[in-house]
C-alpha cells in the first residue's frame, strides 16, 4: 500500500468514524443531555468514554492522523458506536493498514458461464468486486436489462442504476433499491480502498449524477442481501422476485446473484413468454445523456 493509499483509506475511516458518531444521540447510549449542542450528535470526548479510548487518541483518528488502532479498539468503538455487523466489517476494513492488491483482471470461468446460461427462466448475473457485471444469462437480459448495451467499464450495477433515466420507471421504490446499492458498495469500495478503479467510477458518478453525490459522503454500509425486487417491465407490467447474492469463496470479491420469479402478477407465464419473444421483449434502455443522469430520480420513484 502506497503512503498515498494508506492517507486515503485513513481518511475514510476517519469520515466514517464522524458519520456514525453525529447519527447517534447521548440518550441512545445511556448518557445525559449536557445541555444545547452545537453538532448533531456524539461529542468526541463522550465516544472515547464509551469506548474506553483516549480522547486524543480518538482525535487523531478522525483527524485522519497516523495512527494504527488494534483490533480491540475497533472492536470498542464498534460497541460505543452501536454499530450493526454491516458496519462494524465495514470499521475493520478501514481499520486495516495492510491490503494485498487486487487483480489486475476480474474473470468468470466457462463452467459458471454454462451454470447460469442453463438456469432457464432464472435471472441470473455476477457481479465483480467493482459491482461490474460479469456475465447474465438471458432471462436477465429480457426482465432487467442487458449489461452488454453499456460500454466496457460501464456495464456496473451502480452506473446502471444512477445514470439511466429508464430506471426509476423499471424498478419499483428505485430510491430505496438505489440506497440499499450503494450501501453494498461502500462496504465493497472499504476492502478495494486502494483500487484506482473505485476512484474513477466514483469519480464519473459524482460527476454525472446529484444523487450520488448527495449519498456518497453519507457512508451508509450493508453487507450481502437478499430480499425482494419488483419490476415495471414496459412490455409486460409487473414482475416479481426473491433474490438473494452468494459470495463466490473461490473468486474473492465476486458474487452470484440470483433472481427467482414468484407467482406474485403471473410472473412466471410473463417471464415465459419474453423469452419466447427472440430478443423482442428485451428492456429497451433509454441512452442517458453524458450530463443527463438520474438527478430527480428520488422524486419520481416514491
Amino acid at each position: 500500500m502506497t503512503a498515498t493509499d494508506d492517507h486515503h483509506r485513513r481518511r475514510e475511516l476517519a469520515d466514517f468514524l464522524r458519520t456514525r458518531r453525529a447519527a447517534l444521540q447521548p440518550a441512545d447510549v445511556g448518557l445525559e443531555g449536557g445541555g444545547r449542542r452545537r453538532t448533531p450528535g456524539l461529542r468526541r470526548e463522550e465516544v472515547a468514554q464509551l469506548s474506553g479510548v483516549g480522547a486524543t487518541w480518538y482525535t487523531w483518528l478522525e483527524q485522519a492522523r497516523d495512527v494504527r488502532p488494534s483490533a480491540q479498539v475497533l472492536e470498542a468503538l464498534a460497541r460505543a458506536l452501536r454499530l450493526d455487523a454491516a458496519e462494524r466489517a465495514h470499521l475493520f476494513e478501514l481499520g486495516r493498514a495492510q491490503r494485498t492488491p487486487p487483480p489486475t483482471r476480474e474473470q468468470v470461468s466457462p463452467a459458471l458461464k454454462r451454470l447460469i446460461d442453463n438456469l432457464g427462466p432464472v435471472p441470473a448475473f455476477v457481479r465483480g468486486r467493482r459491482l461490474d457485471y460479469l456475465a447474465w444469462n438471458r432471462a436477465a437480459e429480457v426482465a432487467m436489462g442487458d449489461p452488454g448495451d453499456y460500454p466496457p467499464g460501464r456495464r456496473n450495477a451502480l452506473w446502471m442504476m444512477f445514470t439511466d433515466p429508464a430506471r426509476p420507471r423499471l424498478v419499483e421504490n428505485w430510491e430505496a433499491n438505489a440506497r440499499s446499492l450503494l450501501a453494498v458498495f461502500r462496504a465493497a469500495h472499504a476492502r478495494n480502498i486502494d483500487d484506482p478503479a473505485f476512484a474513477e467510477l466514483i469519480a464519473a458518478l459524482e460527476q454525472v449524477s446529484p444523487l450520488f453525490r448527495e449519498w456518497w459522503p453519507r457512508h451508509e454500509v450493508r453487507g450481502s442481501v437478499e430480499g425482494r425486487k419488483t419490476i415495471n417491465h414496459p412490455l409486460v407490467g409487473r414482475l416479481v422476485f426473491e433474490f438473494a447474492l452468494f459470495e463466490r469463496g473461490e473468486a474473492p470479491g465476486q458474487q452470484l446473484l440470483l433472481y427467482s420469479p414468484l407467482p406474485l402478477h403471473d410472473t412466471p407465464a410473463k417471464l415465459a413468454r419474453l423469452l419466447a419473444g427472440d430478443g423482442e421483449g428485451a428492456v429497451a434502455r433509454v441512452e442517458p445523456p453524458a450530463a443527463a443522469a438520474v438527478a430527480g430520480a428520488g422524486s419520481g420513484a416514491r
